[in-house]
């Protein structure tokens, strides 16, 4: 089975209610932080020059299955930050908890490709695929279409530059 397929076949949640559940306490959380702009400053920081655009909730295809969290989005980059911490083990066999992290440089990026599953059209995905090939799956966004028409905008305002 290839990788699409793979993330095709995944569900976004146990049942519908835990993921509204989930949506509503992430919700809770943007509030008391101040919003999605401050969350982003806080956990990626902001260069000169660069500009808060958008955040979108969604979920990252990774090889331990779908993760939950924030996609944001900037004139210089595109970040993910899990909702919940994950769980390692780190060299001395020590348990580690922290959120889960994607930083992609707008510079770095060679494409931004839709998709969508054959079977249920109403479940699309964004993939985003670095100069050096390494690809990142993004999926069961809320507002799918609005999200995409930012990701384009930030990469239109990087090459106005």
């Amino acid at each position: 089975m290839n990788f699409l397929n793979k993330l095709i076949a995944v569900k976004m949640g146990p049942k519908f209610s835990e993921t509204v559940k989930s949506k509503l306490s992430l919700g809770a959380k943007i509030i008391q932080k101040g919003g999605r702009e401050n969350i982003f400053k806080q956990i990626f920081g902001l260069t000169e020059g660069e500009e808060f655009l958008k955040a979108s909730q969604c979920y990252l295809s990774t090889t331990r299955g779908p993760i939950a969290g924030l996609l944001f989005i900037s004139n210089k980059k595109i970040a993910f930050c899990s909702e919940r911490s994950i769980s390692y083990s780190s060299s001395t066999g020590e348990l580690i908890r922290t959120p889960y992290k994607v930083l992609i440089p707008i510079q770095k990026i060679k494409s931004i490709n839709e998709s969508e599953n054959v079977t249920k059209p109403e479940q699309k995905y964004v993939e985003i695929v670095t100069v050096d090939d390494f690809e990142f799956w993004f999926m069961g966004f809320l507002r799918y279409e609005k999200a995409y028409r930012n990701l384009q905008k930030a990469i239109s305002m990087a090459n106005e530059v």
